[in-house]
């Protein structure tokens, strides 16, 4: 039994002890899973965005814990981490808890709370954290968030390659580099301190045969550019014995202008020219390689960084260079990925750059001076503007409103520190600097604190009790940026800098806090007659020169870093200096390409130019700039040269006979405009040429003399006998023959006549004297500006003295010689001038061959005849019987008929009075031409409006003096458009009306003299406008009054179907006539239809008045009872009281009634078969009704 018992009771124990291990396992493996399952610290995150923690976060992390977050992105992306909470156990080199952040250029060790709120970068595509905890004191441990960013090109820079053709860095393959005759360039760069060497490039552009066109370096004869083999040295611009470039980024701008072979260097905000004559006319070959540092072994390359590498295809002045902000993308070069070729090894992100978006300034800031500061120290803004000034900056202020006497940019600080410490001045330095990065980090505005400066100081008495105390006064500058447009007041700056007092590390306290503002330059007027308004430390103010609208003067506010007072720098009125050379580079920047040129621009410019031209001494190199400024502005539309073109081209006339030159000839080629002058001998001259041709890989053009060019643009040949018949005063002043070439065609613009000039204008004059009626022809050949595949050309030469002396096309000494084609037209002149082929200068719609227009003109002299005499006779009938011309349908076809008759007779007699040349006879001509024509189209449109009144609103219809409102709007309407036509020519009726040519064949020869309208505008307006209006409005009382007549007649029963239609077909046939509906041809007349519908047009508008004849005269029954009632005799009278029409009388009252006083469509057809066919089954009814007062009785 006891054995029984004891068995129970170890059984018992036994049960127990086994549940306590089973619970203590379970314990054990719960705490494991506690102290694990919190983290997960060992992963690699590749999401665009994230967040990740210490473990267990935010309870405290545990012991010995060795975490590794690696992030990574794709190429051409780096990470941004942010931690937002980080607390992680603190000690000296974070020997204990850690967090090791590698960016992928050098590890970094965080620990304590320094790094809560603080944002890192990565330098590639993978940043690395590490985390590491000892075996005792656990704290809250971080909280991160991470994002890739797309690596911009502006937020880094490269490092040139030493080696070339090794990583080398070059403009992308897809970046084609077109031909460069003008360019602007800006980059900035560094170069090592420890490098002597000079003798080095910053970058070298190659054609395809690695042939070096183009580059920027140094060498011990200093800077330099090469341009097409030539070296221009930059020995004004640049300094030759000292480095321009330092440790830190400096910005230089390069302008090119082989035009003018000058070199403009933007550097330390100061424009200088260097003229380089060597580069005149030189154009670096597109389609080439562009690389950064040198492109050969024999120089090496720029040992140091460069950044914003930039280039245009034009050139910039000053002052848009002052003005260049990092938004102004290059055009054919930027520095973005996509113009790149750029190795990962050459590129480094870097904080701070002048153009980068989204790096956050580093922790570590170094003293620095506004000089340094790049771009962030510049800004301009003009006088002339209202508004505040807007600061153009790398981090820029935009229309920040200040408060009076606040800068608003720059703020002075002022601080007193103490410290028992026994440290030095750059000790101090350190401490305060980072003090000062440490505060102002993160902060709800954007500043910087810069130019450090520390001062030991005065000991005090009780500083004489504490020796070990020491106190220092610290100067800095705080700039502040304020991109949102946040006002930060000084009292912010200083509280900040009070609440941060005790986070001063090596046991400095603040004891005193000064900020100030610093004061703008204040408004003042230096040298008379210029304003400086209030500005802003490092803004310099832009302003007009007295007494010009082109020429600028500029003053800058500087900042003085002593004493961080701001301070106005000497005017620079260098601009305004009347020296002629300096005046035309002024003008050359000011209409280089880029800018906008207005008309009042334009003007100014011209004038400049004109009075350089009258009263300055002209080089060829002053000339090649006046002539470039000239191709500037030819870019420019029509409407903004329109104003200046007389005097321009005046000014280019007297630029070319007054430019002085060596040798027996000179040429200046430009885009847009070419001039060239030879030497010319009286005595011996037999003849001479001059053309212009495309210049291979050039946007300019080649000019040559006595050379034939066989694909010439244009060309000019003088025949030997060009001098004789000259006078003996004539004959001795000849010394020269000149010659001008416009690409664009803005400076001739005839008011009077805009034709289609479809050639490029070349010019030619021997000296200053005037040639014409030649014995032998000048023979020019100009080319089309584009195919003409049916060419009827027109040889014409501008004419000074047209429009008022604005100048005007004008054919006369010209003709098209037979070797013209479409692609080239030959003119023989018989005397010098500007020259040009016109296409449809008389206004001809199509391009017709000489039979056809023979055949036209006969029809039209032929059926103008014939409709002249049946309108005659259709009048003459009407007014013979009185008993015609009672119903209001009769009236208006005889005043149809007096336009009709009138326009045809002015029209057969116009050529004959042209021929007495009698200029006001030919006006009034041509006057009445355009009134009878108007009076017709009204006349036709008023038919309509009565067959509408009389068939569509019948009843209920009366209107008091029905025939008198006619007339006055028949009448009266174009008699107003011609006055007000008149009254537009202000007096000068000769710009309206005249004597032109027409009917030339295809050589320009022939034709007859008309008198008609001249101005464009006046003949599209009042004559195919006015047409327009009518047609549109007679096409549909036409339709409508023929639904009406249909309508009405198929109700009839006792006319068989082709009685119907036959009917119907007069109506519509006798309306079309009668509305005008075939003057409607002329719409018509286009492309393949031309010539078919020009003789419909020509045969049934000039037999208008025949056709009225036939159908509203002498087809009808009341027309033909009077003619045989009076003018018939025998068997062919009819007897006075006969009667045609037997039907019921009544009810033809009954329809007069109706019509208010026979408002009936007569002229339809004979007694309206509306009315008859009414009249017909309606025999039982009367109707009276007063004449007079419209009332039914």
């Amino acid at each position: 039994r006891m054995s029984h018992v004891s068995e129970m009771w170890c059984y018992h124990w036994k049960w127990k002890l086994q549940h306590c291990l089973c619970l203590f396992t379970t314990y054990v493996i719960c705490m494991q899973q506690a102290a694990h399952g919190c983290y997960d610290c060992r992963i690699v995150l590749t999401d665009p965005s994230g967040v990740f923690t210490s473990p267990c976060f935010p309870s405290d992390y545990p012991n010995s814990q060795a975490c590794k977050w690696i992030i990574r992105a794709p190429h051409g992306f780096i990470i941004q981490l942010t931690f937002i909470d980080f607390d992680i156990e603190e000690a000296p080199g974070c020997i204990y808890d850690s967090l090791t952040l590698d960016n992928g250029e050098s590890p970094m060790n965080l620990c304590g709370i320094t790094a809560k709120g603080l944002s890192y970068n990565s330098t590639g595509n993978e940043m690395i954290v590490s985390f590491k905890s000892d075996f005792s004191i656990q704290k809250k441990g971080f909280n991160a968030s991470y994002v890739r960013i797309a690596v911009s090109l502006r937020n880094q820079k490269v490092i040139i390659p030493q080696v070339p053709d090794v990583d080398a860095v070059s403009v992308a393959e897809t970046v084609l580099v077109p031909d460069l005759s003008q360019f602007t360039l800006c980059f900035e760069a560094t170069k090592g301190s420890s490098d002597d060497n000079d003798d080095w490039k910053v970058f070298s552009y190659t054609d395809p045969l690695s042939t070096e066109f183009f580059s920027f370096g140094k060498t011990t004869k200093g800077h330099f550019l090469s341009i097409s083999g030539t070296q221009c040295i930059l020995e004004n611009a640049l300094p030759r014995n000292a480095e321009f470039f330092t440790g830190t980024f400096q910005q230089l701008c390069v302008v090119g202008d082989s035009f003018s072979g000058s070199i403009g260097i933007y550097a330390k905000s100061t424009y200088h020219t260097v003229y380089c004559p060597s580069i005149f006319g030189k154009v670096i070959p597109g389609n080439g390689r562009l690389v950064l540092g040198s492109n050969s072994n024999e120089v090496s390359s720029l040992n140091g960084d460069i950044y914003n590498f930039r280039l245009w295809n034009f050139t910039m002045n000053a002052q848009t260079l002052a003005n260049l902000s990092c938004d102004v993308k290059g055009n054919i070069v930027d520095w973005e990925n996509e113009f790149w070729s750029i190795p990962t090894s050459a590129l480094k992100a870097e904080n701070n750059l002048s153009c980068g978006s989204y790096l956050i300034p580093s922790s570590a800031i170094e003293p620095t001076s506004c000089a340094n500061l790049g771009s962030l120290c510049q800004a301009t803004v003009n006088a002339t503007t209202p508004t505040p000034p807007t600061v153009t900056t790398n981090m820029p202020d935009t229309n920040r409103n200040d408060k009076p006497n606040n800068g608003g940019l720059f703020y002075r600080i002022s601080i007193t520190i103490s410290s028992s410490n026994s440290n030095s001045v750059s000790k101090v330095h350190d401490v305060v600097a980072e003090w000062l990065n440490r505060t102002f980090q993160n902060w709800n505005y954007t500043v910087y604190v810069v130019n450090i400066s520390i001062h030991p100081g005065s000991i005090k008495e009780r500083v004489r009790e504490k020796r070990s105390i020491k106190s220092f006064l610290v100067f800095a500058l705080l700039v502040y940026n304020s991109t949102n447009n946040i006002d930060l007041e000084e009292e912010d700056i200083r509280q900040k800098l009070i609440n941060n007092n005790g986070t001063m590390e090596g046991g400095y306290k603040l004891h005193t806090v000064d900020v100030d503002p610093v004061e703008k330059c204040l408004a003042e007027e230096n040298p008379p007659n210029y304003f400086w308004p209030d500005t802003r430390p490092t803004v310099t103010n832009i302003t007009l020169c007295h007494g010009s609208s082109v020429q600028t003067a500029s003053r800058t506010c500087y900042l003085g870093l002593q004493n961080y007072t701001s301070y106005w720098g000497q005017p620079d009125l260098r601009n305004c200096t009347e020296n002629a050379a300096d005046i035309a580079n002024q003008l050359l920047n000011l209409t280089g390409e880029g800018q906008q040129l207005t008309s009042d621009k334009v003007n100014d410019v011209v004038q400049k130019l004109k009075k350089i031209v009258n009263d300055e001494e002209i080089d060829e190199s002053l000339g090649s700039t006046v002539v470039t400024i000239f191709s500037n502005i030819l870019t420019s539309s029509d409407s903004v040269l329109a104003a200046s073109s007389s005097e321009a081209l005046k000014t280019i006339d007297a630029l070319a006979l007054k430019i002085q030159f060596t040798g027996p000839s000179m040429s200046i080629s430009t885009r847009n405009l070419a001039l060239g002058v030879s030497t010319m001998n009286s005595t011996s001259f037999k003849g001479g040429s001059f053309s212009v041709s495309p210049q291979n890989n050039a946007s300019d053009f080649q000019i040559d003399f006595d050379k034939d060019q066989t694909n010439a643009f244009a060309s000019v040949v003088l025949p030997p006998s060009l001098l004789k018949n000259l006078s003996q005063d004539e004959f001795e002043v000849i010394s020269r023959a000149q010659f001008t070439f416009f690409n664009k065609n803005g400076l001739f613009q005839d008011a009077e006549n805009p034709a289609n000039l479809t050639s490029f204008v070349v010019a030619c004059s021997i000296g200053n004297i005037t040639l014409q009626d030649l014995q032998d022809y000048v023979k020019v050949t100009i080319k089309h500006t584009k195919i003409q595949e049916d060419p009827k050309p027109t040889c014409v030469f501008w004419d000074m003295n047209k429009n008022g002396g604005n100048g005007g096309w004008n054919p006369a000494g010209c003709q098209v010689d037979a070797e013209s084609n479409e692609n080239e037209t030959v003119c023989l002149c018989n005397h010098l001038t500007h020259f040009g082929v016109l296409m449809d200068l008389q206004r001809t719609v199509t391009q017709i061959d000489p039979q056809n227009t023979k055949v036209l003109t006969f029809i039209t002299y032929i059926g103008c005849g014939i409709s002249a005499i049946f309108s005659a006779a259709t009048l003459l009938t009407y007014i013979a019987f009185e008993k015609l011309r009672r119903d209001y349908p009769s009236k208006i076809l005889m005043n149809l008929s007096t336009a009709l008759l009138f326009l045809n007779l002015i029209f057969l007699l116009d050529g004959w009075i042209a021929s007495f040349d009698i200029d006001g006879l030919c006006i009034a001509v041509a006057a009445l031409l355009h009134f009878f024509l108007l009076a017709t189209f009204t006349w036709m449109g008023l038919e309509a409006v009565h067959m509408y009144i009389a068939l569509v609103k019948v009843f209920n219809t009366y209107i008091r003096r029905y025939i008198l409102k006619f007339c006055i709007i028949g009448w009266g309407l174009p008699a107003l458009v011609i006055a007000i036509v008149l009254a537009s020519a202000n007096t000068n009726a000769s710009r309206v009306y005249g004597k032109e040519l027409y009917g030339k064949d295809a050589n320009g020869q022939g034709g007859d003299d008309f008198c008609w309208i001249k101005n464009e505008v006046v003949f599209y307006v009042t004559c195919a406008g006015y047409f327009g209006i009518m047609f549109l409005m007679n096409i549909a009382m036409f339709i409508v009054v023929m639904v009406q007549i249909c309508g009405r007649n198929g109700k009839r029963t006792n006319r068989s179907l082709k009685e119907e239609i036959l009917r119907n077909l007069r109506s519509v046939v006798s309306l079309t006539f009668l509305l005008g509906m075939t003057w409607g041809f002329a719409f018509f007349a286009w492309g393949p239809l031309t010539l078919p519908f020009l003789y419909l047009f020509s045969i049934f508008n000039s037999l208008q008045g025949l056709f009225i004849f036939v159908f509203h005269c002498a087809m009808k029954e009341n027309v033909q009872k009077q003619w045989r009632r009076h003018l018939c005799c025998g068997r062919f009278r009819l007897a006075d009281n006969s009667d045609w029409s037997k039907t019921a009388t009544n009810i033809i009252k009954k329809s007069s009634d109706n019509l208010g006083k026979s408002l009936s469509s007569s002229s339809i057809g004979s007694n309206s078969t509306y009315l008859t066919s009414k009249s017909k089954s309606t025999t039982n009814t009367y109707c009276k009704r007063n004449s007079h007062t419209g009332e039914f009785l």
